[in-house]
């Protein structure tokens, strides 16, 4: 499949982000969300981040953003990259509506962190077409996409996605539907840890993270990757896989819950372990 027109539900960080890669791509995208001021938000952030990748030979800003439309609900496209909030219903409830427009031949790729891809394949009549698609923030600049297959995706739906993500100039590697995927079932401990680690008085977070970046050569400490994944984020894919796993290695740090209750939620509301301007 071509994929002319990609339909990206949800205009946060990673939809915008993802929006801009399809977009500088060739592709025609249309982007929603239901909150208002959340397109033009993203097309801001879009417009500094392309931008930026000019200057270094990337692509014209203006051609680019010249292929995103911003649509007020979802609209009939080739493919759907759902990249709402992090809560199951909410992404089930999307999977429902978008399987009542899209045309039988049109994918439903999800950008969940942790929910199983195979519970939202079930809420549609085109299991075999649902795929998880999991990009990674910042989404222009990192190249991985993890592309998740449920019970029920098809082979010829898993290799079209993955061909997708090479030709979006990302790398696609490959998991199967269990919590957590492969990429959070390793990192959220490591995050839930650093955080213990604060609460436990150990060491303060600035020395965590100049540890695991010094000490392992991580681009980023655990504390500040929390930070911009957003705490709220960390606590909820940590509950899936805590549930989905049966394992108490895998509770929220209490630390973790107590800033989230807070509102300390990381670089989206100007503190977490750090402050923001």
């Amino acid at each position: 499949m071509e994929f002319e027109h990609v339909l990206v539900a949800g205009a946060g960080q990673m939809g915008g982000g993802i929006a801009q890669v399809v977009a500088a791509s060739g592709r025609r995208v249309s982007l929603y969300d239901e909150l208002p001021g959340a397109v033009e938000r993203a097309r801001g952030t879009m417009e500094r981040s392309l931008a930026k990748l000019a200057e270094k030979g990337g692509p014209d800003p203006s051609e680019v953003l010249g292929r995103i439309s911003a649509v007020d609900g979802l609209v009939a496209a080739d493919l759907l990259v759902e990249a709402v909030v992090e809560d199951a219903d909410a992404k089930k409830a999307l999977f429902r509506r978008a399987d009542e427009i899209f045309p039988a031949h049109a994918i439903l790729a999800s950008n969940t962190s942790s929910i199983p891809i195979t519970s939202l394949a079930a809420v549609t009549s085109r299991p075999e077409r649902v795929i998880g698609m999991h990009f990674f923030n910042p989404v222009p600049v990192l190249k991985l996409v993890e592309v998740i297959r449920a019970v029920q995706t098809s082979d010829e739906t898993a290799a079209a996605i993955v061909g997708l993500a090479r030709d979006l100039g990302k790398t696609p590697a490959e998991a199967n539907d269990y919590p957590g995927f492969v990429s959070n079932r390793i990192l959220m401990p490591f995050v839930n840890e650093a955080a213990y680690a604060v609460l436990e008085g150990v060491a303060e977070a600035e020395a965590i993270d100049t540890i695991a970046t010094l000490g392992f050569a991580h681009p980023m400490g655990p504390l500040a990757l929390a930070d911009l994944i957003g705490l709220d984020t960390c606590v909820a894919i940590m509950e899936v896989l805590h549930e989905g796993l049966g394992d108490q290695k895998y509770a929220p740090c209490p630390l973790l819950r107590q800033y989230v209750a807070a509102g300390r939620l990381g670089r989206k509301s100007g503190k977490g372990f750090y402050e923001y301007a």
